[in-house]
């Protein structure tokens, strides 16, 4: 039964090679040439587009135990900087790794480390359950008692 399935499987591969014109080998020399770990690059846009989004958006993650911040690049849709309590350097420093104090802590050296980089402005993105009060308003705050300009 299972050597049945392999050879209908075998089969199968093979009609599509055929199909797509492509032998067994030049596959295995496309897997050769382009590694498993290639990172895939964000979207394009349009510069129209592009011209009116702000560029370092602040994003903020409460979880049962710990508090996290990262400051996104969209345009490249990467990180740009991130500060999180789940930082070793930082547990010892704190009594709790979820509550306002570390949000505060949190906020105020995501802000230092956003100075650093040379990022002098973000505008904030809250989910919709999130308001302006508590770990959200503890991490803002901070972010601009740091300098950090708040679009």
């Amino acid at each position: 039964m299972l050597y049945s399935l392999l050879f209908s499987c075998c089969e199968h591969l093979y009609a599509f090679f055929n199909r797509l014109k492509l032998s067994p080998l030049s596959l295995v020399s496309l897997l050769q040439r382009f590694p498993a770990t290639m990172v895939i690059p964000p979207p394009e846009r349009a510069a129209r587009i592009t011209q009116f989004l702000k560029p370092y958006l602040l994003r903020m993650h409460f979880s049962n135990k710990y508090v996290s911040a990262q400051v996104i690049h969209t345009p490249t849709a990467t990180v740009a900087c991130s500060a999180s309590s789940q930082e070793k350097l930082l547990r010892p420093n704190m009594e709790s790794t979820r509550d306002v104090a570390a949000a505060a802590k949190i906020g105020k050296l995501l802000g230092e480390r956003l100075l650093q980089k040379g990022i002098p402005a973000v505008s904030i993105h809250m989910k919709r359950e999130q308001k302006y009060h508590g770990k959200v308003k503890a991490v803002i705050d901070n972010v601009r008692e740091a300098g950090v300009k708040l679009l």
